[in-house]
């Protein structure tokens, strides 16, 4: 009997690991918006679901570094659902304060640019296995606004 158990279990956990899982890739970085608190950036996220039903994102969580350093962090609660059998372009917005650029004088200075490394994790609710995370990471510069972009000039 305990043989049967350990031949179901290792089935179970082949089929488990060999599944289809959605897959998410970082497709850009922008500027989106300045304001008097902060700058904010929106990352366009390009999650792909394999399955024949829409899945529900639970939440997205980010964290967005510079010169090794963690500039800004968050979560976004509840921000919809994946299509089914196709692609979800979903919109990240990263708000980075103005003052913690101030810190970052010496990589801004040098090109006007922020060199960044941006981590994304999905975590999503699939049917009968719960929630499970699928991270995305990607690095890069991001150009900071000029003052004819803040002035509409």
């Amino acid at each position: 009997m305990a043989g049967l158990m350990d031949m179901a279990k290792d089935f179970v956990t082949d089929k488990l690991a060999n599944m289809k899982k959605p897959e998410a890739d970082i497709i850009n970085v922008d500027l989106k918006g300045v304001n008097t608190e902060c700058i904010t950036y929106k990352a366009d996220v390009n999650v792909s679901n394999p399955y024949s039903t829409s899945i529900p994102i639970c939440q997205i969580s980010y964290t967005f570094k510079s010169a090794d350093r963690v500039i800004a962090e968050g979560t976004i609660p509840d921000p919809g659902s994946l299509k089914a059998e196709g692609d979800t372009m979903l919109d990240v917005a990263v708000k980075v304060p103005h003052s913690v650029l101030a810190s970052l004088v010496k990589d801004i200075g040098a090109d006007w640019d922020i060199d960044y490394e941006l981590n994304i994790i999905l975590t999503v609710d699939l049917p009968i296995f719960g929630n499970i995370n699928i991270p995305v990471n990607s690095k890069g510069e991001v150009k900071l606004p000029t003052l004819s972009t803040l002035f509409g000039s």
